[in-house]
């Protein structure tokens, strides 16, 4: 033990002064990254379109004007089509309104009327006594609704009130057959009116007040097509004469 206590003694042991350094470790260089939000485009930004008929291709300005031409063609035959399609509907409204016009001319229509007026001048004879001299429109109006009201109801040897009736209903049949036909739009109402309005206004002037005395009696619905034919426009004028023809 002595021996190996002097033998470290005499020999020296070299320790490390310092401690092994590790190598030095270079940091990493980073480039220098500029991070920017990407640009979008505004919905509100008006983009600019291509016009193709300011295009230099000829084959894209001929496709645009040919386009264009086609609408129009189409547009134009739309058009011409519903114009074809009313006049065609007016034409059938026409047509109509003649072949009342044709079976007015009938002679059981003119028979009708024309006995019907010698009726009303029969009774305009007998009381044209109780009109003033210048009667106002009032007046007017109530006497001529009295003078029909006395054709159809006041007994008559030389025209039986059988026979009245018959001629009335068959004239107001045909009145309510042209009103019907023209408040229903099948019949051309410029053509009703010239042919037919002046006769019908006259007729309703004096026959008002027995056909709403009719009307309170049942007959609920008599002259219902007339009365609203005349209404359409304006209230009718009341008659300066008996009613006669309504042959122009």
């Amino acid at each position: 033990m002595k021996k190996l206590d002097e033998a470290s003694a005499e020999t020296p042991v070299d320790f490390p002064t310092s401690m092994p350094s590790s190598s030095p470790v270079l940091a990493t260089t980073k480039a220098k990254v500029s991070i920017e939000p990407f640009t979008e485009p505004s919905p509100q930004e008006i983009k600019k379109e291509s016009n193709p008929f300011t295009e230099s291709d000829w084959r894209m300005w001929t496709y645009a004007w040919s386009g264009f031409l086609l609408r129009l063609m189409l547009v134009f035959g739309a058009s011409f089509s519903v114009y074809q399609y009313l006049a065609q509907r007016e034409e059938k409204r026409v047509e109509r309104t003649f072949a009342l016009i044709e079976l007015w001319e009938q002679p059981q229509y003119q028979d009708a009327q024309k006995a019907l007026r010698q009726r009303l001048v029969q009774v305009h004879d007998r009381l044209k006594g109780q009109l003033s001299a210048a009667p106002t429109q009032a007046q007017l109006e109530f006497y001529y609704r009295k003078v029909g009201t006395e054709a159809m109801t006041a007994a008559d040897s030389a025209t039986p009130l059988a026979d009245v009736q018959a001629n009335f209903d068959r004239v107001l049949y045909f009145l309510n057959r042209v009103s019907s036909c023209t408040t229903t739009n099948l019949c051309s109402k410029s053509v009703t009116d010239e042919y037919f309005r002046d006769y019908a206004q006259t007729f309703w002037g004096y026959f008002s007040g027995y056909i709403r005395s009719q009307r309170r009696a049942g007959s609920t619905t008599l002259a219902e097509s007339l009365e609203k034919y005349l209404k359409a426009d304006a209230a009718p004028a009341a008659p300066a004469e008996p009613a006669g023809s309504a042959t122009k």
